[in-house]
């Protein structure tokens, strides 16, 4: 639904070339919904009617993937009007020819990635995940050039992963001696170990990336192409919990890479987490944090990043589940107004064609009607959904400092210190998110960008789960808080990372702990080791306090005194006022309203929100005058207030629509979505209409129902969907 699709034809009657202007318009038209590319979906099977999802971009997966012949993919799915990108994954994907010995002649299993007992980690039959070698790299480039050939204007790189648990194979050994230059070590026999596997898993990822997108752009240039570069992956908060090390920040420091796509679904936001002494799975919560690490990530850069939701998810579940958790995912991310691209699903055909289980039944079933028509209300909704200048409700300018360093502390642990469910990193995050605070995230990997730290008034940070990786770090740290900001730091630093050798005691310096190098460059003395206290540096502040951020949350409770800390510190800020804590996000971004409402709470109050409102997760579209939003839940609405506009429009629909045409007294559209699902639309119309009628083609299509509701002057349709499209006339 493009607004300069929208063709008055009354106003330019008048105009004496009123044809060429029609055609300027429409040219225009379709030149932005050619060059747009805010929505993708991707897929490795070829185009279907039953999963044509309408978005701007198909992403095709996979050149050995099942779904038929690449070539034949790219150009099914180009066919039928989408922008194509490519996707693969470059540390495991359908790579048999490579690992069988096909590709060269020589079996290459032994390059899997080998974890202690010997055994090798699959990620499918034949296909382990792998330690990049130089060969498997010029292997992988064979596949990025058939791409490029293809005819594809994007290649994403995916999930760039070496998992902790890893590190005990002959290829690795190899690379560890060509990285340090002396023999391998076990990584279960010291920090020190551990810390020099994690960096070189880490290193090994970031190169092997840096070298295929140079490849990448020196050979799509060479043919006359310009050809983008993406990296979809996991967020840092699900790398680090599941024990898996990748690149993350440090990849959008290479110059060949054109941002991410922020894999963030209910498979990684359900990972069980501690608050109040309680460990349980809270999805929105972890979404809302992992969704904003990643952002936080990119943006200081200005490149691109897709937020990606899944309606359901890899493993089996009910399809309640999966809705509940797809609504709270969805709400988390459309929480973050400074980003309106998406992946608004993968695997499309999983989605429409597979079967689940129904809660308290055994038996398999496809996606419900009602429940296709809801998402595809969702998802037609991310082509409209604009970037916004608004914020959520609350007090902003808290951050949790982050660093990829925490993937480098989690597995194996040593003398028996223990980071349950990453509950470092909650510790200093959940206290405040469910209190109503829009806690914000800052990688360290960023300091050096001077926007970083520029809405940042409190920061706070842990060298209990992470280290810093360079000195100057605390340089940028310094002149932060010296420039008026507060930090407050939690640790009683003796976790045994706190030895390794690395900058903080090496060439000269002898701290035992990297924070002594910090408060020694901001001239706290021996005061640095009062608890609580705020000490004054420069025109900012700084508190200590001798307790990990896990105690916080793993005892019910314990997290009282550092809330009031946190608060004292907002307020300390110069121009600040009360900190607001409450039980709610809420945002407008144009005329949509999202909320989310915290249970777990001292005020358990509902959220009403006035209306006339549509809501988008009722796939009746119903119009309420008051929409209440429970503890625990989450809205996504469509403020009727907020149209500017009367003239005819498409408020909400389970389709895409375009080509709309208005006249004095009509308006006609297409409206296209996946084939044996249905259509639900809410339309706003000047007058009741007098006839509405629907067409495939020549043939009709069977308006199933119709309600005009006079108060709001819109029109409730309901009718089949078709891939190819409906094109629907009113008349008043």
């Amino acid at each position: 639904m493009f607004a300069g699709q929208v063709l008055t034809i009354e106003k330019i009657k008048n105009i004496q070339m009123k044809k060429a202007f029609f055609i300027f318009l429409l040219s225009g038209a379709f030149l932005l919904a050619a060059a747009q590319e805010k929505t993708a979906f991707q897929v490795a099977e070829a185009w279907n009617e039953a999963y044509d999802v309408r978005s701007d971009v198909a992403i095709v997966y996979g050149v050995n993937d099942a779904g038929g012949n690449f070539e034949q993919r790219v150009k099914g799915w180009r066919d039928k009007g989408y922008k194509v990108h490519f996707m693969t994954g470059i540390a495991w994907g359908q790579y048999q020819d490579y690992f069988l010995g096909r590709y060269d002649g020589n079996m290459h299993l032994d390059e899997g990635q080998v974890q202690r007992n010997g055994d090798t980690i699959w990620h499918g039959k034949n296909v382990p995940y792998i330690v990049p070698s130089a060969n498997y790299l010029n292997y992988l480039k064979t596949h990025l050039k058939r791409a490029i050939d293809a005819g594809v204007t994007a290649i994403h790189l995916e999930e760039p992963e070496f998992w902790a648990r890893a590190g005990y194979s002959g290829a690795f050994k190899k690379e560890w001696k060509n990285y340090y230059g002396f023999d391998w070590r076990p990584q279960h026999e010291s920090p020190e170990a551990t810390w020099l596997s994690s960096k070189l898993k880490y290193q090994l990822y970031y190169n092997a990336l840096k070298e295929c997108f140079a490849y990448v752009k020196a050979y799509s240039k060479s043919v006359g192409k310009e050809v983008k570069c993406y990296v979809p992956t996991h967020s840092l908060i699900n790398y680090s919990a599941w024990k898996i090390v990748s690149p993350e920040a440090s990849l959008a420091s290479i110059d060949d890479v054109d941002g991410y796509i922020a894999q963030v679904w209910t498979g990684t936001s359900r990972e069980p987490v501690y608050f109040n002494g309680i460990n349980k799975e809270r999805v929105f919560e972890n979404a809302f944090l992992e969704y904003g690490s990643m952002i936080s990530m990119i943006q200081p850069t200005g490149k691109k990043i897709f937020l990606l939701t899944d309606p359901i998810e890899d493993w089996p579940r009910t399809w309640d589940d999966y809705k509940r958790n797809y609504q709270a995912t969805f709400t988390a991310k459309l929480l973050y107004p400074s980003v309106a691209d998406y992946e608004v699903m993968p695997w499309p055909n999983r989605i429409y064609m597979g079967k689940f289980k129904l809660e308290n039944s055994d038996e398999r079933q496809p996606i419900s009607p009602a429940y296709a028509t809801q998402m595809q209300v969702m998802v037609n909704a991310l082509n409209e959904i604009p970037v916004s200048t608004n914020q959520v409700n609350g007090s902003h300018g808290i951050g949790i400092l982050v660093s990829n360093s925490m993937m480098f502390q989690r597995f194996p642990t040593h003398a028996g210190y223990e980071d349950p469910q990453l509950s470092n990193f909650y510790g200093m995050a959940m206290p405040l998110l469910k209190r109503g605070v829009p806690v914000a995230t800052v990688h360290m990997e960023n300091l050096s960008n001077a926007n970083t730290l520029k809405n940042i008034k409190v920061l706070i940070m842990s060298y209990a789960n992470m280290k810093p990786l360079s000195e100057n770090y605390h340089a940028a740290l310094v002149q932060w808080v010296k420039r008026g900001g507060v930090l407050m730091y939690y640790g009683r630093d003796n976790d045994p990372f706190q030895k390794v050798q690395e900058w903080w005691n090496t060439n000269g310096k002898k701290y035992g702990a990297p924070s002594e190098d910090l408060f020694k460059k901001m001239a706290l003395g021996s005061t640095a080791i009062s608890d609580g206290k705020f000490i004054k540096t420069g025109k900012g502040w700084v508190c200590i306090n001798r307790q990990d951020p896990k105690e916080l949350v793993l005892t019910a409770g314990a997290d009282a005194a550092f809330v009031n800390y946190v608060k004292k510190a907002f307020e300390m800020y110069a121009g600040e006022k009360q900190l607001l804590f409450k039980n709610n996000f809420i945002l407008k971004r144009g005329a949509y309203i999202v909320a989310a409402v915290m249970d777990e709470n001292k005020d358990n109050n509902s959220l009403q929100i006035k209306g006339p409102v549509i809501d988008l997760f009722d796939p009746g579209l119903p119009i309420l005058d008051m929409k209440e939003v429970l503890p625990g839940t989450q809205a996504f609405l469509l403020d009727l207030s907020g149209i500017k506009t009367n003239r005819p429009k498409v408020l909400a629909a389970a389709a895409r629509v375009n080509d709309e045409i208005v006249t004095g007294n009509s308006y006609t559209f297409m409206a296209k979505s996946p084939s044996s699902t249905i259509n639900v639309m809410r339309i706003r119309l000047p007058k009741v209409p007098k006839a509405v009628s629907a067409h495939k083609g020549s043939d009709s299509v069977e308006i199933l129902s119709k309600t005009w509701d006079a108060k709001t002057q819109t029109l409730l349709l309901r009718l089949s969907n078709y891939s190819e499209g409906v094109r629907v006339s009113i008349k008043w």
